[in-house]
């Protein structure tokens, strides 16, 4: 493997890093050596992880070598032992320790432990072999049956404590001999292996990573086992001079927040009192029996629970005082809520008897309960409220109030961060039981909400810790600047790396208006009217024609998501879109997500098939790390800006607290309220186009399909390596001639990705079972278009010469079809057609096959029932006319030339004398070889640019043959926004149409 030299450090790296990843190892190591914070944006692609891991792992050995190198040159007094060589150099400025206890520790965090055993597998790849553990909770890494049986996680918690202080598990009881074995220490293992490892030693695995822990050189956690103080007392970590990495760090701002607020509601404490009660009951109960034994001189009952009985009932009261002091609290008249500031949680804390001085022994109390609780025989006691209760209250109480602090300075500190919020309860959950006396109906229960805004006090929390550095890692941490004052800590080292991708492998257009020539923009005003959601119907339906295999397309939120589809499928925009890709739609629950996108992924790689549309939110599980590699994501589509719902309490008081923390005088070190609302969006969106691009040899097309990307507010806050590539476009149809080139140049240039299989756990799903589609793809299989020059007639007119029209055909597209008498449905599924052997004759004869075709593929019940209407419409307005010109009684085929006729010299008078002759040749070739896909993408290509030449493009309507008008009319409407006023019969021979016209009295068309 090279070995490289960055910062005056060697780095073994596994091949020849790109510049990027150089500048990446930099600006980790100078953190590390500046003992300095850093924040790093590198896009997915560039090897972030590996670069992590390879730089602070040759840092720490470096740091080791020194200290080795340090005592050696003591006991030589004072002389080098490689005086020549570099090994065990340090910087005059480096705080290096002599005691190899003191080398620093890395702890390497991420959002979830899937993603950590991706960063595990990447260390296996590296030269590296330090001795590692990864962290986890007992409900992972337990292997005890009877306690992976509680039916909650906490309930776990304090069985396994119990059996543990009562020595009644033989896996914990076989640790202290098992985690020593070398095997162990020197494995290199995911949170998988633990277990298995654990299953195989007979020892348990949560205990196992705790002593692992202690002689680690490298640690692997979630971070919110960092960032919540719960979890770090939980697992005992000592973070003094530790290195702290956070990878995947756009969701830690928000992380930091959640872990130190709460929302406690009306049934939690009606819970936790019903649990109390059923202990209370029960001791009363043993106290009775042991009065009876007493008496007669037998031996006393117990029921594990070291607590007088008095003391249980003080609990009650506490609760009881804590339900009523909540309750006093008056709403304004109408009841949105009132809103104090953050150190009034002790001022109604202390109505209840819980303060700083009673914490610990109220604690202490609950704990006992809830061990008791666990192990208690008989009918499942809920505990939920009991257990949240006792994390409120180490919330709350989080800071020890300092000797001789005065009440007023630890309020000030508080309210710095916090603030109360009390509000009608909007749960669905009741009360277990009912005070019949003290309630009536018309009670309104209210919830307690105490909110953290400022992820700022996790952060100090850490530095209060003792960490030598924190780094902050993502693929998209854009705008940095407002990110770090979020974060309010120094970050003196910073970077925004580009892409290692070239030109041809991105392409980043903003699409201000649809085909229509409709404004795209879903402002809160305009994101429900008909023009917007009809207009991004038509854009959407026109990009999949265009986007080969797999496309994403994200919404600002659930509701938009909802009724856009809902408009859609109404007016048959959904069908359209769905004829070319099926649509998946990601759903609310999380529980069938996978199975949905397992679905996606099975049809993208469907090799009957033309891909498959994503429809999800940002925000949402789609957006957040899921891979869309290679032909699962070649594009995606942002239909708007998700900025936080402006009316939500949450977000409204965010504001106010933080354009309140600017004018308590820290100035330009906070954001105002508008500017995290601007950045929230823009993080949102920058997350979600990330998914486009994820390896070095990947290529996508990024869509920003609204208005306001175009400002230049909005477009400084994408990330810098997409920024390079955007371009604004007005018009629709440059946009969509701009991308066509940009997917035929990289399909040729970029080498085809590996093949993929089904996914496993849709991989047993038939096709229709795993394909919630209405279009004809279940019946006759779309393949998908290898090239784009068959449609985009300049890129056609650079093909080779000595390529033919009809052999270019069958070597750039798969031509073998479940039925060659299919319709040709849009300009890229069109082209995958069976050439014509012959004409005349045969056209006739193939008419009825293609009739049946069509009607197999295109004629659901609601299709066949508007062509019902249609044709009710069609024959009332031919009765109409047909009055009229039965006094003028015109040569039928006189109009029709002199319509055509008219329609040309217009078509001369609009187009350059280049243009014209490309026009001509198109029309020529049609009425030679009846390629019907040929002449559209050469007519689309003319007309399409300039909306004033779009009635060209209908108009041309009167030289298609009938058994492609139908197909020429949905290309035009989906083109256009406008059809060609196409009617069933039109789609009969010319023999038919004269026939039908004469017993009506009309001219065929």
């Amino acid at each position: 493997m090279p070995r490289i030299t960055v910062n005056g450090i060697t780095v073994d790296f596994p091949y020849q890093p790109y510049a990027c990843q150089e500048a990446y190892m930099a600006k980790v190591l100078e953190c590390l050596q500046k003992k300095v914070n850093g924040v790093l944006e590198s896009p997915t692609g560039t090897g972030k992880t590996l670069c992590l891991l390879c730089s602070t792992l040759a840092w720490q050995e470096h740091y080791k070598d020194t200290i080795s190198a340090r005592k050696i040159a003591q006991r030589l007094g004072g002389a080098e032992l490689f005086p020549e060589s570099s090994w065990g150099n340090v910087a005059p400025d480096d705080d290096i320790s002599t005691y190899y206890t003191d080398i620093p520790k890395i702890i390497y965090a991420s959002r979830t432990h899937s993603q950590l055993t991706q960063v595990i597998n990447e260390l296996k790849n590296t030269v590296y072999r330090p001795k590692m553990c990864v962290l986890g909770s007992r409900d992972q890494l337990c292997i005890h049956p009877e306690v992976k049986r509680m039916e909650s996680n906490h309930m776990q918690i304090y069985m396994c404590k119990k059996k543990v202080m009562a020595r009644a598990c033989h896996f914990y009881s076989n640790v202290e001999e098992k985690s020593t074995e070398k095997d162990l220490m020197n494995s290199i293992m995911d949170i998988e292996d633990l277990v298995k490892k654990g299953n195989k030693l007979r020892a348990c695995p949560y205990y196992l990573s705790r002593s692992l822990k202690q002689q680690a050189d490298i640690i692997f956690m979630p971070y919110n086992y960092l960032l919540d103080s719960k979890s770090r007392k939980a697992h005992n970590l000592d973070l003094r001079g530790t290195v702290v990495i956070l990878d995947e760090a756009h969701n830690v701002e928000k992380l930091c927040e959640e872990s130190s607020s709460f929302d406690l509601t009306p049934y939690d404490l009606a819970s936790a009192i019903d649990a109390v009660d059923v202990v209370l009951e029960e001791q009363a109960k043993v106290v009775q029996q042991n009065e009876v034994n007493a008496e007669f001189n037998m031996e006393l009952a117990s029921s594990g629970l070291n607590m007088e009985l008095e003391d249980i009932a003080k609990i009650k009261k506490i609760l009881l005082q804590l339900e009523s002091a909540i309750d006093a609290v008056e709403l304004p008249p109408n009841d949105s809520g009132v809103t104090k500031e953050g150190s009034y949680i002790f001022d109604l804390f202390a109505e209840a008897q819980i303060t700083f001085q009673t914490k610990s022994s109220l604690l202490d109390s609950l704990e006992q309960i809830l061990q008791y609780l666990s192990g208690r025989p008989g009918i499942f006691v809920n505990t939920s409220g009991l257990h949240k209760l006792l994390g409120i209250i180490q919330t709350v109480f989080n800071i020890d109030a300092p000797e001789g602090a005065t009440d007023l300075r630890l309020h000030q500190s508080i309210s710095k961060y916090y603030k109360v919020h009390i509000h009608l309860d909007e749960s669905n959950q009741k009360k277990q039981k009912t005070d019949l006396w003290n309630s009536s109906s018309t009670r309104k229960e209210k919830t307690l909400s105490y909110w953290c805004f400022s992820p700022g006090y996790s952060m100090h929390e850490l530095v209060r810790q003792g960490v030598r550095t924190i780094i902050l890692t993502s693929g998209t941490l854009s705008p940095l600047s407002s990110f770090t004052m979020e974060m309010q800590i120094p970050f003196p080292v910073r970077l925004e790396n580009p892409h290692v991708i070239d030109k041809h492998q991105l392409w980043v257009g903003i699409i201000s208006k649809g085909p229509d020539g409709t404004v795209l923009t879903s402002t809160y005003e305009r994101r429900f009217s008909e023009d917007y959601l009809s207009s991004l119907g038509k854009t959407v339906g026109n990009l999949v024609r265009v986007v080969p295999d797999g496309l994403l397309v994200f919404f600002s939120s659930y509701p938009v998501m909802d009724k856009s589809l809902e408009y859609w499928r109404e007016h048959d925009l959904a069908s359209r879109i769905e004829e070319v890709k099926s649509m998946f739609v990601e759903p609310r629950n999380k529980g069938s997500f996978s199975e949905v996108i397992d679905a996606y992924y099975n049809r993208v790689v469907c090799p009957k098939s033309s891909g498959a549309a994503f429809l999800a939110v940002c925000r949402g599980k789609a957006s957040e790390g899921l891979d869309f590699a290679d032909r699962n994501g070649r594009g995606v589509i942002i239909t708007g800006l998700p900025f936080p719902p402006l009316m939500e309490p949450r977000v409204v008081l965010k504001m106010q607290f933080l354009d309140e923390m600017r004018r308590r005088g820290t100035g330009s070190q906070c954001l105002s309220g508008r500017e995290w609302y601007n950045q929230q969006a823009s993080r949102a969106v920058n997350q979600a186009i990330g998914r486009v691009i994820r390896h070095r040899q990947d290529y996508g097309a990024i869509f920003l399909c609204d208005e306001r990307f175009s400002t230049d507010n909005m477009r400084c806050r994408l990330p810098s390596w997409v920024r390079p590539y955007v371009n604004v476009y007005d018009n629709f149809g440059h946009a969509v001639r701009s991308v066509s080139i940009f997917y035929r140049v990289a399909q040729e240039v970029m080498p085809l990705p590996l093949p993929q299989g089904p996914s496993g756990s849709a991989g047993s799903q038939s096709e229709s079972d795993a394909v919630p589609s209405t279009s004809s793809e279940q019946t006759l299989c779309l393949r998908k278009a290898k090239h784009l020059d068959d449609h985009v007639p300049s890129l056609q007119r650079k093909r080779k010469a000595s390529e033919d029209g009809a052999s270019s055909l069958c070597m750039e597209y798969e031509p073998k079809l479940v039925s060659p008498k299919r319709p040709r449905i849009g300009l890229l599924d069109a082209l995958e057609r069976s050439e014509k052997s012959s004409e005349g004759t045969e056209e006739e004869n193939d008419l009825s096959g293609e009739e049946k075709a069509q009607r197999l593929s295109t004629l659901s019940l609601q299709h066949e029932k508007r062509l019902a209407d249609e044709q009710k419409g069609g024959k009332k307005k031919i009765k109409l006319v047909s009055n009229t010109q039965a006094e003028k009684k015109p040569n039928p085929t006189e109009n029709k030339r002199t319509r055509a006729a008219s329609y040309l010299a217009t078509v001369k008078k609009t187009l350059s004398q280049e243009s014209y002759k490309l026009f001509s040749a198109a029309l020529q070739d049609y009425k030679i070889r009846d390629d019907f896909l040929a002449v559209l993408s050469q007519m689309s290509a003319l007309f399409i640019g300039d909306e004033e030449n779009h009635v060209l493009l209908r108009e041309f309507y009167q030289f298609i043959r009938p058994h492609h008008k139908k197909q020429f009319d949905e290309a035009c409407y989906n083109l256009t926004g406008e059809g060609c006023g196409y009617k069933p019969e039109h789609s009969l021979p010319l023999e038919g149409q004269d026939i039908l016209a004469r017993s009506l009295g009309e001219k065929p068309v």
